[in-house]
């Protein structure tokens, strides 16, 4: 059913899974900064408002994500896509590799796809069957660069060869071995530009020359 307070959460979530707030989705889709802020969401004879139509068309091709990923947003479900969702694997149990943010800049650890490979990986707990997701490995986030998004000691799950769309949190490493978190903003046949997870950092833009592998995101322990 669909009901203003769902709508605006759904507005929301989607925003959280671009690591933006209200204003910052309202201004990626080209509209004003306050156009979803709490304050305007109830009119001044305190009646519901709705974002429009044209609002919602412009955020889902700002972000890249379907109606279908924004209906299940609504209902409170997760998007109908090949990934996990941060946080919602099924109660089972495995094991994968597990290796710090600061070693994975160094070589031996990955193969020429991205897949782990080599010594030196210690092992976690992995709340799905591996066997489920072939390839999988763990990165322990190390510092605070990734804040507020990420915490030292949280341990992200990675896919390497999982489909990556704008607005995926991703981890890249670049030839030069500079391992980092961001989320795909744009990627053509020749660049990549992504966006930091930290304000405090600055975005960055590589050519896909410059780039190593690119694997998505697919879970996070927070």
């Amino acid at each position: 059913m669909l009901s203003h307070e769902r709508i605006w959460s759904a507005l929301d979530a989607l925003a959280e899974r671009h690591g933006l707030t209200a204003s910052g989705l309202a201004r990626r889709a080209g509209l004003d900064s306050t156009a979803f802020n709490k304050s305007k969401r109830c009119g001044a004879d305190g009646r519901d408002r709705w974002p429009s139509t044209e609002s919602l068309a412009k955020v889902l091709d700002a972000t890249g994500a379907s109606l279908e990923e924004f209906m299940n947003l609504v209902r409170g479900g997760r998007a109908p896509d090949s990934s996990f969702p941060e946080g919602a694997f099924p109660p089972q149990a495995g094991s994968i590799p597990l290796l710090g943010f600061a070693q994975a800049g160094s070589g031996g650890f990955f193969d020429d796809g991205g897949f782990p490979a080599g010594q030196g990986w210690d092992m976690v707990d992995f709340p799905a069957q591996p066997s489920q997701r072939p390839g999988v490995y763990a990165l322990e986030v190390q510092g605070e660069s990734m804040m507020p998004l990420y915490r030292d000691g949280d341990i992200l799950v990675v896919e390497p060869g999982a489909q990556i769309r704008r607005g995926d949190r991703v981890v890249v490493r670049t030839r030069e071995g500079e391992v980092m978190a961001k989320v795909l903003s744009r990627q053509t046949a020749k660049s990549i530009e992504l966006v930091s997870l930290n304000p405090d950092h600055p975005n960055r833009s590589f050519d896909l020359s410059e780039i190593d592998w690119m694997a998505r995101i697919i879970w996070a322990s927070q």
